[in-house]
């Protein structure tokens, strides 16, 4: 029943063939792939397919969790034919939709929840208290939270792919090495120093940008990117905004060319940043929350991890 794509690679096809057949017995499911095995490519075969076939004459919505998210996917289900002017496939920011309920008339056959770990807050839940005929898909490489909750009363089935592990043995991701700080360090000191939680059992941002936006631990930051990734292109997580732009600077007056980016970057000065990164005319891009999901540049070469958790 359910066609051979020629675009989909062996694991994609075989993840798609498993996900209806879950969906003969269950309508909500989430599939686990691990990041960059292709999440965006497997849900837009099965969009086309769904469309073809159990979902002919209905439409299709997929939901993320930030607007930025939104229009990369429109692009990507644009570049497979399935572009907004086909009026069958919308996206929409969950922020969106939880302020339009009412002026949307339509009801989709199929949600697809983008970032499927999100699923929990209640702007989520309100798409199956509404929509509980529709068919759910969610998409995640983590189908976990830190507070230790599950899915099990969202999603009737979890479906996973091969292991990392797996997946580099197999030449689908690149092998790469893991550098940390020494456990007798004294930046694991300040690190085991930090008291305070979020609501997610997370480290507390205030506390953690008292603790370690200091320039004696940025510099060790730019000092382990010189000695593991010299002429290297990568991203960098930060604790807070302060401790971004302060990482930003440090690299700049070492002469690595380095910019900043969070919520408070206008959304025209974001995508030219992001561009002059892809390109190359910018060799570091120092982030908080903005691209921890969801971002796609193949050419990334490292990645620091400058905020614990």
């Amino acid at each position: 029943m359910y066609g051979k794509n020629d675009g989909l690679r062996d694991y994609q096809q075989e993840m798609k063939l498993r996900l209806f057949t879950e969906w003969e017995f269950h309508r909500s499911v989430m599939v686990q792939m691990p990041t960059g095995t292709g999440k965006t490519h497997l849900l837009v075969a099965v969009v086309k397919e769904f469309l073809c076939g159990i979902g002919a004459g209905t439409r299709v919505w997929i939901v993320a969790h930030r607007r930025e998210l939104v229009e990369q996917i429109e692009e990507t289900v644009a570049r497979f034919g399935m572009g907004k002017e086909a009026g069958r496939v919308r996206v929409f920011s969950i922020q969106w939709l939880s302020r339009n309920w009412k002026n949307i008339g339509e009801a989709p056959g199929l949600i697809v929840i983008d970032e499927a770990h999100h699923a929990l807050a209640e702007t989520y839940r309100e798409l199956w208290k509404r929509y509980p005929e529709a068919r759910k898909l969610g998409m995640t490489a983590t189908p976990c939270r830190l507070n230790g909750k599950g899915f099990t009363d969202l999603f009737d089935a979890l479906i996973t792919s091969w292991s990392i592990a797996e997946f580099i043995g197999k030449g689908w991701l690149s092998a790469f090495d893991y550098v940390s700080i020494r456990a007798d360090s004294r930046e694991q000191r300040r690190i085991d120093s930090l008291k305070k939680r979020g609501a997610d059992g997370d480290y507390q941002v205030k506390e953690m940008n008292e603790v370690l936006n200091r320039q004696v631990s940025i510099r060790r930051l730019y000092e382990s990117v010189e000695r593991y990734a010299a002429g290297k292109k990568g991203m960098v997580y930060a604790v807070s905004i302060a401790h971004a732009r302060r990482i930003a600077a440090c690299y700049n007056a070492h002469g690595v060319s380095a910019v900043s980016i969070d919520s408070k970057t206008p959304a025209s000065e974001r995508r030219e940043l992001v561009e002059g990164f892809r390109q190359g005319r910018i060799r570091v891009l120092v982030n908080v929350d903005i691209f921890s999901e969801g971002f796609d540049c193949p050419d990334v070469e490292f990645v620091q991890l400058a905020r614990p958790t």
